[in-house]
């Protein structure tokens, strides 16, 4: 029965997740630049060494910091996807491998579609490194799944004695 909860409540967290990568994924440019201009702006207005710029210079550097973010939000998504696919995963019986592979195989799956449909929002297109950045965070989120895991047993372990 805690099972059956547990996979519940980790498949209302994934749904989440992929909504609200699709949400961001179905803005097009001017709304999805915006967010992100406005976010690289709170991230960087009391940095007195970047607010004391020239103009040109300031806004080189904001761009530059901007698509760091842009890539850091990509990878950090697909880290909780990672995470929660191997939590789901591991209330299943099947073996470390199965479990490992269908974390990746349905993370990279979802990237992959989510570049697709950005072909159809007005000034986006699907990017390859995106696919693959994305799946690098799947990637990271199911190796600090596993370090967590192997933590917990070992803790529990120690406890038992």
């Amino acid at each position: 029965m805690k099972k059956n909860i547990f996979r519940t409540v980790i498949i209302i967290c994934l749904l989440i997740l992929f909504a609200t990568i699709f949400g961001f994924s179905s803005q097009n440019r001017e709304k999805s630049g915006n967010l992100s201009k406005k976010v690289t702006y709170e991230v960087t207005k009391n940095i007195e060494s970047i607010q004391k710029l020239d103009k040109i210079e300031k806004e080189n550097v904001l761009n530059k910091i901007e698509k760091f973010i842009r890539k850091m939000a990509h990878f950090t998504l697909y880290t909780l996807v990672g995470i929660l696919m191997m939590s789901l995963m591991e209330t299943y019986n099947i073996n470390r491998i199965k479990k490992i592979g269908s974390s990746l195989g349905i993370g990279v799956l979802y990237a992959s579609s989510d570049e697709i449909h950005q072909f159809f929002v007005p000034g986006r297109g699907p990017q390859v490194l995106d696919v693959l950045l994305d799946s690098s965070g799947v990637i990271v989120g199911i190796l600090i799944f596993m370090a967590f895991f192997v933590v917990l047993k070992n803790i529990l372990n120690i406890m038992k004695k």
